[in-house]
């Protein structure tokens, strides 16, 4: 089954262009793609959550990844932090327009994966072996 995206080099991906080294896109999918960067995008996908709400859904993240990639993530203009000036502190995270525009191109990518994931990981090949076999 072949699956059409409406999308070609001709309308404006430019799919040639991400692979020069020095490309922008380069670094913009190296933010998105990382394990943790999705998955604290598609965690904020419902709706505004605090520290502690991230750090329980992405379950295995250290506090330095999580704060890492929220700066990331927030220096991308992705995700948004709001720190409510109050005792104690809290600071909500949530996805900014170009965020949600994001994650709704990562939810289908996301829910294919995990649709997909157990066959995949029970039925690992060895490196160079037929796929068709």
């Amino acid at each position: 089954m072949k699956v059409s995206t409406g999308l070609t080099p001709s309308a404006g991906l430019g799919a040639d262009e991400i692979f020069p080294a020095g490309c922008p896109s380069r670094t913009v999918l190296d933010h998105i793609s990382s394990k943790w960067g999705v998955l604290i995008l598609v965690a904020l996908a419902k709706g505004p959550q605090r520290w502690s709400e991230l750090r329980r859904r992405a379950e295995g993240i250290s506090e330095k990844m999580l704060a890492q990639t929220l700066k990331t993530l927030e220096s991308d203009g992705f995700i948004c932090r709001d720190a409510q000036p109050v005792i104690p502190p809290r600071v909500d995270y949530s996805l900014t327009g170009r965020g949600h525009e994001l994650v709704a191109l990562l939810l289908p990518l996301v829910t294919w994966i995990a649709e997909h994931a157990t066959e995949i990981v029970t039925v690992r090949r060895p490196a160079g072996s037929d796929p068709r076999v």
